[in-house]
């Protein structure tokens, strides 16, 4: 098992709309979601930027600062290794796209994220 590097950097914020805008408007990241409380980005190298408002209730876990997800090649292996080592997890595995995730607090008290893609990619 091994982190292959970043899936997504997200952050919850009340100040969404001037985020948002800085992430389409200034920086002009194209867009892969914009919703009323969540707005996704991408770069020509597939990293994502992922923006939540606050009444985002999908995400209302995401503490102060940004949320980190790592690209593992092997998701079971990963987090069960994770788990022996004592790290909590944010509840089940979710899955969507040919992706598995799971957040859990790191030992620092942040939130991230584990992540494989379809092919470990």
């Amino acid at each position: 098992m091994s982190v292959l590097g970043f899936t997504f950097v997200g952050v919850r914020t009340e100040r969404f709309a001037e985020v948002r805008s800085l992430y389409r408007d200034v920086l002009g990241m194209s867009m892969i979601k914009d919703e009323p409380q969540a707005a996704w980005f991408v770069t020509p190298a597939g990293d994502e930027v992922h923006v939540y408002g606050p009444a985002d209730d999908d995400h209302d876990f995401f503490l102060q600062g940004p949320v980190v997800g790592l690209r593992v090649d092997d998701f079971a292996a990963t987090r069960a290794a994770m788990v022996a080592a004592g790290i909590p997890f944010i509840g089940e595995p979710q899955t969507a796209g040919g992706a598995i995730w799971n957040h859990y607090y790191g030992p620092d008290g942040n939130v991230y994220e584990i992540m494989q893609r379809s092919g470990g990619a």
